[in-house]
């Protein structure tokens, strides 16, 4: 199932009010406008689970440990509808932390409509938050959202048990809440006139968010959340479906913090993002069977309200974009149109396995000294498995200025790649790093099976545009024809290092851009000069393969048992 998260350290289901949420919640809330209108809402364990990670707490003084979730899911997944919901429990239950549960304390609501909660022991008890200004952005004037509407159809329907809540003055632009504060439906135009009093906010699809204008409005608005953040633990809440690469939208700009997050290059600590998103593989869409797979495992849970035929159809309707369909349906990444790898067929090859000691590799090699990232990867010779050994890159935030590339750090990582493996060839692009090519040539030269020239064994020049092509052109028919894998896990929480930084490798693959080389040949390069997008992971990566190549093309494949010495097959 590919679903990805992001949590913080010590985070902890059993500490959090999010239990009490859901229940509130299912008590209180029905359906908004739609085919289910005024139903009931019941919470299966992937959403239950969503809530509950939300309003995770931490262990000292109850305080939320996210400022900020992200819930990316296909369309048709009643985003807003959890949007919804979320926002009247902020403005009406009992949102934030009231101390420990001892056992057996219940929670009843102040209104005397029925409903009650027994706590766990350990459990955090909730108290409502003081006055709350709940805002719910649109992103065109003139529209509320299908967030408000449902906020709103929840206090407005007599049949809604919200609507006995007494004190409620309810219109179509604001709604004013008995004890003090508001729920507000805003746009790019209204969200700077106000004085910054939100404690929750939701912002529903961010995909959209690709203008200056919304990228303004959502810049103003979060930061309007720092000036209540210490006594009301403001947070909020981004839904979403797949993002279309290249617009710069909100959507995207919280996939990339996400990464580096999970990529090691952002403190975790420092960041407060809680972050879900679950999507479907299928690199062949006319492979019914899969797709309908992939789908499933897109939709999740939502697949109980889905009509699966329907999806499929929409795939095969010739009228439709397949792109599209990828980015709504199965929630997948979707490729620029100069994009060098499909993230579907990259992430088919994608294996959980780690390179063990003895094994037989190559290595390739790209370096950088400031702005560029370095990175080392090793590749499997038996069957072409890559993992990337280490990367240097520049961190993200205060803790990148005036950095540069720990060189000592580097070549240690070198040296246990020797100690550690059988490395019979090593390429290396030697820019920037001539001097440590050259002792490197002079520590392990000896070793070599493989040489990229007799004189010097090391260096693979990656400004040859024949050379380049081809071995761009391998290792892309490679994954393609699923002839190489890649060490990587969707899992982030008990991950190894290693597997994580298969995530690393991804992300730099996946930046890649096909770019010219020289008047006739293709090679690959940034999205733009000075794009902060790396791809030197993925550089490094086509040098172990082209490598490997060449070990396999001399023969040099297995190891005789008795002597230990390499021969050719």
């Amino acid at each position: 199932m590919p679903h990805v998260t992001v949590r913080a350290p010590g985070h902890d289901r059993a500490r959090s009010l999010g239990w009490l949420a859901v229940a509130w919640m299912e008590y209180f809330v029905v359906h908004g406008p739609g085919d289910v209108q005024g139903m009931p809402v019941r919470h299966g364990d992937e959403y239950t689970g969503f809530v509950v990670d939300c309003y995770a707490v931490n262990d000292d003084e109850g305080r939320l440990l996210y400022d900020s979730a992200f819930f990316s899911r296909p369309k048709g997944c009643d985003k807003s509808g959890l949007g919804a919901r979320i926002g009247l429990f902020e403005a009406l239950g009992p949102a934030r932390f009231a101390g420990w549960a001892e056992g057996g304390e219940v929670y009843r609501d102040p209104w005397g409509l029925g409903f009650e909660y027994v706590y766990e022991p350990g459990e955090p008890m909730g108290r409502s938050v003081s006055v709350p200004y709940i805002r719910i952005m649109a992103t065109e004037e003139g529209q509320t959202g299908n967030v408000y509407d449902t906020i709103y159809f929840n206090l407005t329907d007599e049949a809604s048990p919200l609507s006995q809540v007494p004190g409620l003055d309810v219109g179509l632009t604001r709604i004013n809440l008995p004890e003090g504060g508001e729920i507000t439906p805003s746009t790019a135009s209204s969200s700077s006139k106000d004085g910054g009093k939100e404690t929750w906010v939701c912002f529903d699809e961010t995909h959209l968010y690709n203008t200056p204008e919304l990228r303004r409005m959502y810049a103003t608005v979060t930061r309007n959340l720092r000036k209540r953040k210490k006594g009301a633990q403001t947070w909020y809440l981004e839904t979403t479906t797949m993002f279309a690469p290249g617009q710069d939208s909100v959507a995207e700009r919280t996939y990339e913090e996400a990464e580096a997050i999970r990529d090691g290059r952002k403190k975790r600590g420092r960041a407060k993002l809680m972050y879900d998103h679950r999507y479907g593989e299928c690199p062949n869409l006319k492979n019914e069977a899969a797709l309908r797979a992939a789908l499933a495992d897109a939709y999740g849970d939502a697949m109980e309200w889905m009509d699966l035929d329907s999806l499929v159809d929409d795939f095969y309707d010739l009228r439709n974009n397949s792109a599209d369909g990828r980015r709504y349906f199965l929630n997948s990444r979707t490729v620029a149109s100069d994009a060098w790898m499909d993230p579907d067929a990259w992430a088919q090859c994608r294996r959980p396995d780690e390179l063990a000691e003895g094994d037989m590799i190559t290595l390739g090699f790209d370096g950088s000294i400031r702005d560029d990232a370095t990175a080392l990867t090793a590749c499997r010779v038996s069957d072409g498995h890559l993992q990337l050994l280490g990367c240097w890159e520049k961190p993200e935030g205060p803790e990148g200025e005036g950095w540069q590339v720990d060189r000592e750090a580097v070549d240690a990582a070198v040296a246990r790649a020797f100690d550690r493996y059988e490395v019979v060839g090593f390429y290396a692009d030697p820019p920037h790093w001539q001097d440590y090519v050259d002792r490197w040539t002079a520590d392990f030269g000896d070793r070599l099976q493989v040489a990229a020239t007799r004189a010097r064994p090391i260096e693979w020049w990656t400004n040859r545009p024949t050379a380049m092509e081809a071995a761009i052109a391998r290792f892309h028919e490679a994954v393609e024809d699923k002839g190489l894998t890649h060490a990587e896990t969707l899992a982030t929480d008990d991950a190894s290092p290693a597997l994580l930084l298969g995530a690393t490798l991804t992300r730099h693959v996946l930046h890649a851009r096909r770019r010219p080389m020289g008047r006739n040949h293709l090679g690959i390069g940034k999205e733009h000069a000075k794009s902060p997008k790396k791809i030197d992971a993925a550089m490094s990566a086509v040098l172990a393969y082209e490598c490997r190549a060449d070990a396999v093309a001399a023969g040099i494949t297995k190891r005789k048992k008795r002597s230990g010495r390499l021969v050719a097959f």
